[in-house]
């Protein structure tokens, strides 16, 4: 009888108490929208290929697939032999291993990156400017084609004073060919090298604002990612993390942060046998740009290993099972994009972001149906777990782990209603979206 009792609502503060403190808050308010937009909803990919500019042809991404499946054939033939390398549980092996032959002969590569930096080297001018030339036309022509992959690009040369004007004669030649072969693909990425300062940052926008304007382009058009491979680039002479402002110094355009093994680990004096994605060096600079990062749109990419699976079967399995196990790693670090070197690091990938998801699909699809539905169960789950959950479920439709039935089948959601818990609106919850 107590509980239907009527409540007397009373309060002491005037309505111009909360007016005021809302319009003292009101620049924090825009600030906060401003730098911290949260994710952009958009695919990430789970790698980046690297290839460098003289190697780049018309039959790359066709050619990387075919290689990867070729070790498979070689090194693993069948769902049983490739789970005993990777210690994949029974109930994985096919689901995995299915799902890794269809993504290598559909979609080898997610994201590539035609490389003018380190994998280049230093070239005659003439010679990069063909090879700038070719790249724009193969990538147009792979679009143009349906060939390309969801991603393609350049990395040009750092905005250092050695190679500035090269880096900014390439990118213009790059971009300029992709303009007169029809326009700028949607899924064009661009990568700067070895920022170490936020006026580099600075200076590849006005780079790209003055591209925009000479060809009429909405201004904000091209982003970019950032490299980061050198200590001043996470933190600097004055104690701040660097890449934090560089992120700001980018004006929205950063579209991810990509970390440098091998550069990063020689800049802190690493040796050369101890330079790997779980260096603690390389965990702490990871964490900084992460950390930097959230709530900005900015994705973060773990680096690479530079152990190849090439030789004698043993020795391909050895490098399959520490690249499998450092995607993982990064993986339950929330590092959901990597580099990979060669195309034998093609199955390993996909193995184990696949199994990533596979693994986990059951109990995140179950915790967020609960929440969803309002109904409690072992976990307490909150918004902010929602949300996760989504963007696991999410992630894993992108990539290809997971199928649209199968997660609509588990959860009662819809893609949209995915999408709403895991971009709800600032300060608030989402409806169901069922």
């Amino acid at each position: 009888m107590g509980q239907s009792r009527q409540e007397k609502v009373a309060t002491s503060l005037a309505g111009a108490v909360s007016e005021e403190i809302s319009a003292s808050l009101a620049p924090v308010d825009a600030e906060l929208e401003r730098r911290y937009p949260g994710d952009p909803g958009t695919r990430q990919p789970v790698h980046t290929v690297y290839v460098p500019g003289d190697a780049f042809t018309a039959g790359t991404v066709r050619s990387w697939g075919d290689q990867a499946l070729a070790a498979l054939d070689e090194h693993a033939p069948g769902a049983a032999a490739f789970a005993a390398v990777l210690g994949l549980p029974d109930d994985l092996a096919e689901p995995v291993h299915s799902r890794v032959r269809a993504k290598l002969e559909q979609e080898p590569i997610e994201d590539l990156r035609v490389d003018f930096e380190d994998g280049y080297g230093p070239r005659p001018d003439a010679e990069e400017d063909e090879t700038a030339a070719r790249a724009a036309r193969l990538i147009a022509e792979a679009y143009a084609e349906g060939t390309a992959a969801p991603y393609m690009g350049i990395r040009m040369k750092c905005m250092e004073a050695a190679v500035r004007d090269r880096g900014i004669r390439t990118l213009d030649i790059f971009l300029t060919g992709l303009i007169e072969a029809g326009g700028l693909p949607d899924g064009l990425v661009l990568t700067l090298p070895k920022v170490t300062y936020p006026e580099q940052v600075t200076a590849m926008v006005r780079l790209l604002e003055a591209f925009e304007k000479a060809h009429g382009l909405e201004p904000g058009r091209i982003g970019f990612e950032i490299q980061i491979e050198t200590s001043q680039a996470v933190l600097a002479t004055d104690g701040t993390a660097t890449v934090a402002r560089m992120i700001q110094a980018a004006e929205g355009r950063a579209t991810g942060l990509h970390y440098g093994t091998f550069d990063y680990s020689a800049c802190l004096g690493v040796s050369a046998a101890y330079q790997a994605s779980d260096h603690p060096a390389a965990d702490h600079a990871k964490a900084v740009m992460q950390v930097a990062a959230a709530g900005t749109g900015v994705r973060v990419s773990d680096g690479s290993t530079n152990v190849l699976p090439v030789g004698p079967t043993d020795r391909v399995h050895d490098a399959w099972r520490l690249h499998y196990g450092l995607t993982r790693r990064a993986l339950a670090r929330a590092y959901y994009q990597g580099w990979d070197m060669h195309p034998g690091h093609l199955p390993t990938r996909y193995a184990a972001v696949f199994a990533f998801y596979r693994e986990g699909l059951e109990q995140a699809a179950a915790r967020l149906a609960r929440y969803a539905d309002h109904v409690g169960g072992d976990v307490m789950d909150e918004p902010a777990t929602a949300k996760a959950l989504s963007g696991y479920l999410l992630r894993g439709l992108d990539c290809g782990a997971l199928d649209d039935a199968e997660v609509a089948r588990l959860t009662g959601l819809t893609r949209a209603g995915l999408e709403g818990f895991a971009m709800p609106r600032r300060g608030g919850l989402t409806a169901s979206g069922k």
